[in-house]
């Protein structure tokens, strides 16, 4: 037995993952860069001409109360302030230069997220559709679509927001600490410690950010997994009872997205008072050092120019800085962290399962198992209510074509999901093939049955990966056969071959019922069950596509849409609340009044 690891040795787990986070990071960020040198020379040219606009302020400021006003001589003055006019003034173009040239940068980065994140994406659903996406199989990449738009976006916005923020922080010190020297050398003694404690606690506030960044994005995209498989498993929840169980689960998910919330507030806290340290604290200590500085030499002038670049230019870049840095910066890093993981490896697809073949043999012999059965089943809709299905017993024999009829809201629906194993009932017991359904992992139910429903489902891709949908390895001859098999040559031609793009939305409700049966037909599984699954095709296709459904090897169980439906099965099912009949069309019609009714409203309809 492995021992658990020590508290120490998982730490260090944790730090070189950070390790390894941060080189990718870094290595990503500096290969964008490196091949756009001449866009960093730019932005760097617009730059300088902003250190020379903050140096010219507090200079010029200071200059117009040392040569001017506290001479008597206001003219001067004037002109020492219209000079600094003039800086600002000129600082519009040198705005406009860097945002031009900011996009050049911004761009290209957003390009590489997103091609990286289609790869993923593919990668991801092809090894799932394949069988390659482990345990965890039968769902996609549920963060595809936020790597793709939220997560992109934000890596983009972040990536320019810290370039503004460093490249004007770094090329406004520069001046601003060259005005301090010419003005004074004894402004660096008051300035420069508190700027440099405040940006070191600042600093290594960073990485603890991160993390909070990190656990933050973790808990927003769990719950919106956990919205979405709600959302998509609601009738099931509802059905199986499980509200409570789903509750509490979207309830942890949504406490621990607050948390991490509340965890991002903390360190916001210390970035604020890391602005107060570097930015504020050097304003009150001119203040206080006034006395000093002025027995030093120093004119008063030279203290309000040095005030003037604490204020207006000091003060605003460094929060600026930490404000980006703080929430900006530490969002990049984390997007960036996730989407430049290294991608998974390009699947190799299985061979292809052949079809399950049950041999057809002498049917309703009992020589083999049963291919479905129910004993003493009852369910309800709900506690309480009065039982759809009570005390039922069917018993479907291998190779054998079922019909399922009766009222509106009888229970028909009910059955085929509890012969497909996505419903348990109240009680009873249901065998597939002489397996307890109750007693089959999840995972091994598909191998054995396939449950087709009224709303049939047809994703975003080419029609041929549609029809492969539950069996993805089939070769070329096995699609061609279903569509031989099923009449679908029109449907192919219309929709412009196989291997073309469909649009769900330009389908019709029968052409999407019929890409669902010609799955049915190519799927592995021995027992078919199509609940409704032809309302929408009109009766020539429905026969084509419930002959050739027959004829595969394997059984067949229908809920029937037309007379014509139950009159092509061997033997037909009539719910009708209180007692269920089983037998051919010309028993039923001797022995239940249920069922001459019915056959009866069909004729007329048919009329």
């Amino acid at each position: 037995m492995r021992p658990a690891p020590s508290p120490g040795r998982a730490k260090e787990s944790i730090t070189l993952g950070e390790a390894d986070a941060a080189r990718r990071v870094t290595a990503f960020l500096r290969s964008l860069l490196l091949l756009r040198r001449s866009v960093l020379l730019k932005l760097a040219a617009w730059s300088a001409a902003e250190s020379a606009q903050t140096f010219l302020g507090g200079y010029c400021v200071a200059r117009a109360l040392d040569d001017g006003f506290l001479r008597g001589a206001p003219s001067t003055g004037l002109l020492w302030l219209a000079g600094a006019a003039v800086a600002i003034l000129l600082g519009a173009p040198v705005v406009r230069g860097v945002f031009a040239q900011l996009p050049h940068l911004t761009e290209p980065l957003r390009d590489q997220l997103v091609q990286g994140s289609v790869v993923r994406a593919l990668r991801t659903a092809t090894a799932t559709a394949t069988g390659g996406g482990g345990s965890g199989g039968g769902g996609g990449d549920a963060t595809a679509v936020s790597r793709l738009t939220s997560q992109t976006e934000i890596a983009r916005d972040s990536f320019a927001g810290l370039v503004l923020a460093t490249r004007s922080f770094v090329f406004v010190a520069v001046g601003a600490l060259v005005g301090l020297l010419s003005l004074a050398p004894q402004f660096l003694l008051v300035v420069l410690p508190p700027l440099v404690l405040g940006l070191a606690l600042f600093t290594a506030s960073l990485r603890p950010m991160a993390r909070a960044q990190h656990r933050y994005l973790d808990a927003d995209e769990a719950v919106g997994r956990r919205a979405g498989i709600t959302r998509t498993a609601l009738r099931d929840t509802v059905a199986c009872g499980a509200q409570e169980a789903t509750a509490a689960q979207n309830r942890r998910a949504v406490e621990e997205a607050a948390a991490a919330q509340r965890a991002l507030a903390r360190w916001a806290s210390v970035r604020t008072f890391a602005v107060a340290t570097a930015g504020q604290l050097p304003v009150l200590l001119l203040l206080a050092t006034a006395p000093w500085l002025l027995r030093q030499g120093v004119t008063a002038g030279a203290v309000v120019g040095a005030l003037t670049y604490v204020l207006q230019s000091l003060l605003p870049a460094l929060h600026t800085l930490m404000t980006v840095l703080g929430a900006a910066g530490a969002r990049l890093f984390v997007v960036l962290d996730r989407l430049t993981q290294p991608l998974p490896p390009v699947p190799t697809p299985p061979p292809s399962p052949a079809p399950t073949a049950v041999p057809p043999g002498p049917r309703r012999t009992g020589r083999a198992a049963a291919a479905l059965e129910l004993r003493h089943v009852r369910a309800a809709y709900g506690p309480g209510a009065r039982p759809v299905l009570d005390a039922l017993e069917l018993t479907v024999e291998q190779g054998e074509h079922i019909a399922v009829v009766g009222p509106s809201g009888i229970g028909k629906s009910t059955l085929l999901n509890i012969a497909a194993g996505m419903l348990t009932p109240d009680h009873g017991d249901v065998r597939l093939y002489g397996r307890d359904i109750a007693a089959c992992p999840p995972s091994e139910l598909p191998a054995l049955r396939v449950l087709i429903p009224q709303e049939a489902y047809v994703f975003t891709g080419t029609l041929r990966d549609n029809l492969r949908y539950l069996r993805p390895g089939a070769d070329r001859a096995a699609v061609d056969r279903t569509v031989d098999a099923l009449a679908l040559a029109p449907l192919v031609d219309r929709v412009g071959g196989l291997d073309r793009t469909l649009t769900p939305d330009a389908l019709s409700l029968g052409e999407r019922q019929r890409i669902a049966l010609g799955r049915a037909h190519l799927a592995p599984a021995p027992l078919l069950l199509l609940d409704e699954a032809t309302c929408h095709l009109d009766p020539v296709a429905e026969a084509t596509a419930e002959r050739a459904l027959s004829a595969r090897p394997g059984t067949l169980v229908v809920v029937a849409h037309r007379l014509s439906s139950a009159l092509r099965a061997d033997r037909i099912l009539v719910l009708d609340g209180t007692l269920a009949r089983y037998g051919t069309h010309d028993e039923l019609l001797a022995r239940s009044a249920l069922y001459r009714d019915l056959v009866g409203h069909w004729s007329r309809v048919r009329e």
